[in-house]
């Protein structure tokens, strides 16, 4: 174990971090067709089915504004809420006492930094820097895709860094609905994939590779129903700019301001 992931797991200040950071640390990272991981175990049982039992309502939920999830109506099918603690105070207390643990965990640096370690290479060869001084900041986000949703082969913004999305089903009923790898976005190469497992209490992460980390989600229906996660993106927050306008989003939320994506 490397010092860096052996702080972050000694550093956990709860047992769903402990958790997580465990799910990181002993995941091998793949290579194909591009850097990743895939987590299983992220949870244990009993947690997983706290979880499960104290989902939000819709109506903490709004609208992500993406083209590739806009019906024709105008309306979106991603529904997304936010997981910063200090919003949860929304929450009635039995909810919020349920993901509380996973906002803090979601939020923290000993998360961030066993990414950072199991994702080194990739980033440092991306920034041309020493990973430890790449400044990042996390975006934590419960998804709740409705029939309908979709997201075509693309490769992330440059303006972030790392992407994780943690797989929140009911059963394993919804195996298929996981995010599809691709060797790149067209052709035959689009046609190679590796799909994650969408199943419970698992996930997977990678680094942002530009023109390289091609990544996409198959239109779901109404028999597969709702499609459950929570995503946690480390954004660049390199320079005095970037973590400004990362603190105004942060504080406009508090006031009930959403980005549109």
């Amino acid at each position: 174990m490397s010092d860096v992931a052996a702080t972050a797991v000694t550093s956990a200040s709860n047992p769903i971090e402990a958790s997580l950071l465990a799910a990181v640390e002993r995941s091998p990272l793949r290579h194909q067709p591009f850097d990743h991981i895939y987590m299983d175990r992220v949870f244990d049982l009993h947690s997983y089915a706290g979880l499960i039992s104290a989902l939000p309502d819709r109506r903490y939920f709004h609208e992500l504004s993406h083209h590739d999830a806009m019906r024709t109506d105008g309306s979106s099918t991603r529904l997304r809420m936010y997981l910063y603690p200090e919003l949860l105070w929304r929450l009635p207390s039995a909810q919020r006492r349920a993901w509380m643990p996973i906002a803090r965990a979601l939020c923290s640096r000993a998360l961030e930094d066993a990414f950072r370690c199991k994702f080194r290479s990739a980033l440092q060869q991306r920034f041309g820097k020493r990973v430890d001084k790449i400044g990042l900041h996390p975006v934590p986000v419960l998804l709740r895709d409705q029939p309908g949703y979709r997201i075509g082969i693309h490769a992330d913004a440059s303006r972030k860094a790392i992407t994780v999305q943690f797989y929140l089903p009911r059963d394993f009923s919804q195996r298929d609905l996981g995010t599809i790898f691709h060797d790149g976005d067209s052709g035959e190469a689009a046609a190679r994939t590796t799909q994650m497992p969408f199943l419970p209490a698992t996930g997977y992460a990678f680094p942002v590779a530009l023109a390289k980390s091609w990544h996409s989600a198959a239109e779901t229906s109404e028999s597969d129903g709702e499609r459950t996660s929570m995503m946690v993106t480390y954004y660049v927050a390199d320079g005095p700019a970037a973590r400004l306008r990362s603190l105004v989003t942060r504080g406009g939320l508090l006031l009930g301001i959403h980005p549109r994506v």
